[in-house]
């Protein structure tokens, strides 16, 4: 099993919500968080008084699934979070040694 963090921008999540779920991934995680990349923030006006906006809003979504939809979903989110612009996203793969559904005691690839 594969666990996938995407961080994309909020605005991206419906479409990287419905483009997993086209592959056949129903259950996903999502997490409101702040950050940057390369961007470093940017600098807004507010009431004539200039300010820096370093930790930009992003959206964490994670998704558990099984080794054979890894690459199906890799790509469902880079087409689905792509804008072309700077601070798209990044994703990260790493290896779930073990699931286990709480409710049931499934264990492995039928507990996600």
């Amino acid at each position: 099993m594969k666990k996938i963090e995407a961080i994309i921008k909020p605005f991206k999540l419906d479409e990287v919500k419905e483009a997993l779920h086209e592959i056949g991934i129903n259950g996903i995680t999502v997490i409101e968080a702040k950050g940057f990349g390369r961007q470093k923030g940017h600098t807004e006006l507010y009431r004539g008084a200039e300010y820096v906006v370093d930790f930009l809003p992003k959206v964490k979504v994670e998704v558990v699934l099984s080794d054979d939809l890894l690459d199906r979903a890799i790509e469902a989110i880079t087409n689905a979070a792509h804008t072309g612009r700077i601070g798209d996203g990044k994703i990260f793969v790493s290896t779930v040694d073990e699931a286990i559904r709480i409710r049931t005691g499934e264990r492995g690839a039928a507990a996600v």
